[in-house]
């Protein structure tokens, strides 16, 4: 982990709701004292704590260790709305339907941000869109992934180095496309 829960965190979240310390305390059944060593930065609190502390603020583990408490304004789930998070470590895709707090490898991942692509090729055969990017396929500089999304689904093709670039979507409310490049990250093709 980068972190661990701060007592400025623990502050912040806490003042955040209105919270005094010993209101803190009672919930998590330790002393008001204990929670002022926790916020003053003269102690922190036992990892067995972690879960009542993130459940007293109404935010995940995650969020708590990071500082980052996160919003997801896409509550009617959206799909058009849709994060991907890759992870530099081991490639991994995670699809979300708008922000979350995730990790992979014990890093934080931050939802990758879309350029507009200009080295793609989207072709109309019959009932599918057939998409093909003019990039090189090594070991070293690669697409990882197509995706198509609508407004209640998602396409995804997960690419390889050395395989062809290339991947065919069922049209059905197809209404953005994005690829993703190991070195130089997201890109939309279709909005």
């Amino acid at each position: 982990m980068n972190q661990y829960v701060t007592g400025a965190v623990i502050k912040e979240l806490r003042e955040k709701r209105k919270m005094t310390q010993a209101e803190l305390a009672e919930k998590l059944c330790v002393s008001d004292k204990t929670v002022s060593k926790w916020e003053t930065g003269k102690g922190y609190p036992d990892i067995t704590l972690l879960e009542p502390i993130a459940g007293a603020f109404g935010i995940s583990i995650t969020e708590l260790l990071s500082g980052n408490a996160v919003s997801n304004m896409n509550v009617s789930a959206n799909m058009l709305r849709s994060k991907f998070y890759v992870c530099p470590v081991c490639g991994n895709v995670i699809h979300a339907m708008g922000e979350g707090a995730i990790s992979c490898h014990g890093i934080m991942l931050v939802p990758e941000e879309a350029e507009e692509a200009h080295n793609a090729v989207i072709e109309r055969i019959e009932d599918e869109y057939f998409i093909h990017i003019n990039h090189e396929m090594t070991k070293d500089h690669y697409i990882s992934f197509i995706a198509a999304l609508s407004s209640d689904g998602l396409q995804l093709i997960k690419l390889y180095p050395e395989g062809n670039p290339e991947a065919r979507f069922k049209i059905r409310g197809v209404r953005k496309i994005f690829y993703y490049c190991n070195k130089d990250g997201l890109f939309e093709i279709l909005k």
